[in-house]
């Protein structure tokens, strides 16, 4: 099987009914389960190239590098960031860290590997089959007896006597003292893994499920609650209330009882993409619209959840191709596209007020940190100094290859 893009140098020559394509395929390249498994673990660093999602922990990055593994990067000085190992995991695209466990989807598979020493990293546990809906990043399920472990890029020439009604849509091939107390890192917005205390939540396109991980060493299954559709994007633990993101509305659960959190209410948007964070007053939901995100709105929703059985609109925002966000005290973050990462001053959710602009490319998620905003962009990830917000400036760098 091959993944078919369509690529933006392509060249279409038309002469008498003729017309020449050029595209690129990836041509996924197969291992068995005992093969993936065997060679799990840290290697050198590799040049990130297809970035996902973001996770912090302590002086640590931990980067996804798509269907591919994890990226450790050492930011304990932001102005001079190092790419320092690479966690070969194949088909991983979430992750979580709590004490010295991290926790990553091998497609299908949940694995848990001890990280203290983050250049050494070693297998802890599997659990096999608990994501059985997941799917590869360019939208099909293999051979379940193999794993992809890498994509081959081909370019190839097709001729047709007729140009194609539509081109095909690209996909791609598509972060320690072992004596420390036992706490959680902190995710990014878009992370479908979100920790709460001492448990693991995960959220599918359809379904939430509970793990246990009060001995982090090993994590163990708790149950799966229906979610009752089927356009579930993200999760964002906050206090004892999950916020679910969907494309279609935010969805809140109370967690108190932490192995069977229970609905509370559902606050309809427009349908849109939909990473969502909250405080304990407010939710903050960006809705955008793109290839893969059907619907037109581009804004940011301002929700009152301090009564969370009747969540209620305060203010729309409108904004360019928002994504990812953060908040640290009284400051919002915003990843807006092209626009790059924008500050406000949230003081009052209903009047936000623009402190500053950083002028990066297609920025997709950001985590605030100890004065520090990791910001992931199509160019690299930037380690961003907001200590003083009005006068936010780029601290550090590590760039992103071009593929």
């Amino acid at each position: 099987m091959v993944v078919l893009s369509f690529i933006g140098s392509t060249q279409i020559a038309c002469l008498k009914d003729k017309v020449t394509e050029r595209y690129t395929i990836y041509r996924p390249v197969y291992s068995t389960k005992a093969e993936v498994k065997g060679a799990i673990g840290s290697s050198p660093a590799i040049q990130i190239s297809n970035p996902g999602k973001i996770f912090v922990k302590g002086n640590y990055v931990f980067l996804n590098e798509i269907d591919r593994g994890i990226h450790v990067i050492d930011f304990s000085n932001p102005a001079n960031p190092k790419n320092l190992a690479f966690v070969k995991i194949p088909g991983c695209v979430d992750m979580a860290v709590r004490g010295n466990f991290l926790y990553a989807d091998l497609y299908t598979d949940l694995i848990t590997l001890d990280i203290t020493d983050p250049l050494n990293v070693k297998v802890q546990q599997y659990q096999e089959s608990v994501f059985p809906h997941r799917i590869y990043s360019n939208g099909f399920i293999a051979d379940t007896a193999k794993f992809i472990t890498n994509w081959i890029r081909v370019d190839t020439v097709v001729k047709r006597d007729e140009r194609p009604f539509g081109f095909p849509l690209f996909f791609g091939p598509m972060s320690m003292s072992r004596s420390a107390p036992v706490s959680n890192g902190v995710g990014g917005s878009m992370a479908r893994f979100g920790l709460l205390e001492d448990r693991l939540y995960t959220v599918s396109h359809s379904d939430l499920k509970v793990f246990n991980t009060s001995n982090p060493a090993n994590p163990s299954f708790i149950r799966t609650i229906e979610l009752n559709r089927g356009d579930i994007e993200t999760i964002f633990p906050h206090q004892r209330n999950l916020f679910i993101g969907a494309a279609a509305g935010m969805l809140i659960y109370n967690a108190t009882d932490k192995d069977n959190p229970t609905y509370m209410s559902t606050f309809i948007h427009a349908r849109a993409c939909d990473p969502v964070i909250a405080d304990q007053s407010f939710a903050y939901v960006t809705l955008r619209s793109n290839n893969t995100c059907s619907g037109f709105a581009n804004q940011l929703d301002v929700v009152n959840v301090s009564q969370l059985l009747s969540p209620r609109l305060v203010r729309t925002y409108l904004l360019t191709e928002p994504a990812g966000l953060s908040k640290d005290q009284n400051l919002l973050f915003i990843c807006d596209g092209n626009d790059g990462l924008k500050i406000f001053d949230a003081t009052r959710p209903e009047e936000l007020k623009l402190l500053t602009t950083i002028p990066l490319s297609k920025t997709y998620d950001v985590i605030t940190i100890n004065g520090i905003a990791l910001t992931v962009a199509e160019d690299g990830i930037y380690f961003i100094d907001y200590r003083n917000p009005s006068q936010a400036s780029i601290a550090g760098k590590i760039t992103i290859a071009k593929i």
